[in-house]
């Protein structure tokens, strides 16, 4: 069996190794514009061979697409027009309201699968991708009755096999959970790496007095922005009002540091404190 991975970065090319580990016969097919990234992946054995999209699409009997939002969003339909009948097409971006739209108005729709796979790091690009990143992770489908039942079974063998978690959503339920739980933490990270960044000047300081805690918070402000600017852009809405609500708290948590409201500022943080029980469930599932 061919299988393409459209765009082989952190995630095209980690789904590239756990099929590898699971189907070591899979004829593997890179598709990138980086001249460095298809080296990268070919070094690295993410894939068999590169090849030009149009011929990618014309072997392979699964295409994943693992370009950034944007690009999957002007890239689809095309692949839908070019694919031939019996072939499936799945994405891996990070919204999908968007992207479901784009497929919907598109008469191949059920050759497509939209998904999300719950994983990530800060790195990006064909030399961080590595086996452990999608074993054990969850994995959501959205709009699956959109899907010819062939292409979603294929879909949700190949995420099964590989050791994911799936979970079903509609694109706007989606969206409007990873705006709170993925988009506002980057968002923030990226806010305070650039608070530290503007306020002190000294590299060496930042270097010498920043904490594991400091490190850890700041961990996502090293994501891609040609990655994450149009994660935002294509999720404003949602976005913008979890971003507000975030803003709101920290104005409240602001105003009782400045009244020395000590009994205000232990009861923030103790509601706080109950995010550890919630993720602490949720790793032992």
């Amino acid at each position: 069996m061919v299988i393409s991975i459209i765009g082989v970065g952190l995630l095209g090319g980690s789904f590239a190794l756990a099929l590898r580990e699971k189907y070591p016969n899979l004829h593997l097919v890179g598709v990138d514009q980086s001249v460095v990234n298809q080296k990268i992946a070919l070094a690295k054995g993410l894939v068999d061979e590169i090849l030009p999209l149009e011929e990618a699409l014309q072997r392979a009997e699964l295409n994943v697409l693992a370009t950034p939002v944007d690009s999957i969003c002007t890239l689809l339909p095309q692949i839908l027009d070019q694919i031939p009948a019996g072939r499936t097409v799945m994405d891996f971006g990070s919204t999908k309201e968007t992207i479901c739209q784009a497929a919907d108005a598109h008469p191949k729709r059920g050759q497509f699968v939209a998904v999300h796979p719950m994983a990530g790091t800060e790195n990006s690009g064909p030399g961080a991708a590595f086996f452990e990143l999608l074993p054990g992770k969850n994995v959501i489908i959205c709009d699956r009755r959109k899907s010819h039942p062939d292409s979603l079974a294929l879909v949700e063998a190949f995420l099964r096999d590989v050791g994911m978690k799936i979970h079903y959503m509609t694109p706007a339920e989606h969206d409007l959970h990873l705006a709170y739980v993925s988009h506002l933490s980057h968002i923030s990270s990226f806010a305070l790496g650039l608070t530290v960044l503007v306020k002190e000047k000294d590299e060496k300081a930042i270097f010498d007095m920043a904490s594991t805690g400091f490190s850890s918070t700041v961990r996502l402000a090293k994501s891609s922005p040609a990655m994450w600017a149009p994660i935002f852009d294509q999720n404003k809405e949602n976005v913008s009002k979890a971003l507000g609500d975030y803003i709101d708290l920290l104005n409240r948590f602001k105003d009782a540091i400045d009244t020395q409201d000590l009994a205000q500022s232990r009861e923030f943080m103790a509601k706080a404190n109950d995010i550890g029980r919630i993720l602490g469930g949720i790793e032992k599932k």
